[in-house]
């Protein structure tokens, strides 16, 4: 007979259980998962935020905006999702599907992709 990980109790039911119930495997699991969840929270968070600012700034899918615009509402230059560089040479950094370009002047060109 074997003994749940969390708690040590002794297991009845099928042969390859770990866990006395549920609520152990769930406290398990989150005990194994604890520092790479923060940590992809933290991020999901802030690439979250970088989305609303965009889809804010950029509501019928292409205008123009200003870097201290995007500096003043939060957004975090160095989180993305990927980056597309056309056949001419500009690159668009993007966050899901928001996606935005240095031009002159500090300026952003900020586009919406078709899925």
């Amino acid at each position: 007979m074997k003994n749940c990980l969390e708690c040590g109790d002794k297991i009845v039911g099928r042969e390859d259980k770990k866990f006395c119930s549920d609520g152990c495997r769930n406290a398990y699991n989150n005990k194994m998962n604890k520092d790479h969840t923060n940590l992809m929270r933290n991020i999901n968070n802030k690439l979250r935020k970088n989305y609303r600012i965009l889809t804010e700034l950029n509501p019928e899918g292409k205008t123009k905006t200003t870097k201290n615009k995007l500096i003043s509402k939060g957004f975090d230059f160095d989180l993305l999702t990927s980056v597309y560089t056309t056949k001419t040479g500009n690159t668009y950094y993007f966050v899901y599907d928001q996606g935005y370009m240095a031009i002159e002047n500090e300026g952003y060109v900020l586009v919406k992709k078709d899925n």
